[in-house]
């Protein structure tokens, strides 16, 4: 999933793609255990698409909570 993908997303559609891309990953490293795992790369890829949706979802927490707090302050 490219940074572009992920920045379109809204904070609930964040929320279920991360947890299927955190269940994705533990049954590939519950397979990956096991010696089924062919491309071990997905590994990495997938907790690199996991690091750019958390990153996302701080920023766009940061940026409702910093619009609410100029909200409250013009009431």
């Amino acid at each position: 999933m490219t940074s572009k993908e992920v920045k379109d997303l809204s904070l609930t559609e964040l929320d279920t793609k991360l947890r299927e891309a955190r269940e994705e990953l533990q049954q590939l490293r519950l397979r990956k255990q096991t010696g089924q795992v062919e491309k071990t790369h997905s590994l990495r890829v997938i907790r690199r698409d996991i690091a750019r949706m958390e990153t996302e979802k701080t920023a766009k927490n940061r940026a409702t909570a910093k619009t609410s707090t100029k909200e409250t302050a013009k009431t």
